[in-house]
């Protein structure tokens, strides 16, 4: 479980970093909802990734 959570993890640092490079480039909304939106979904897949950890189911 500690491998999957730190691959979540990973991906969603590079979401961020995305973002803010997105950002600085002044990229498209479009983008930056993209990454933002990304970032999102990789919070929620750590959540519960580590909620059905706690219960025995990984």
């Amino acid at each position: 479980m500690k491998q999957s959570i730190f691959v979540i993890a990973m991906g969603i640092v590079l979401w961020i970093i995305a973002l803010v490079f997105a950002f600085v480039m002044n990229a498209d909304s479009n983008v930056l909802w993209i990454c933002a939106v990304g970032a999102l979904l990789g919070v929620i897949g750590l959540r519960y990734t580590i909620k059905r950890g706690r219960k025995g189911l990984l």
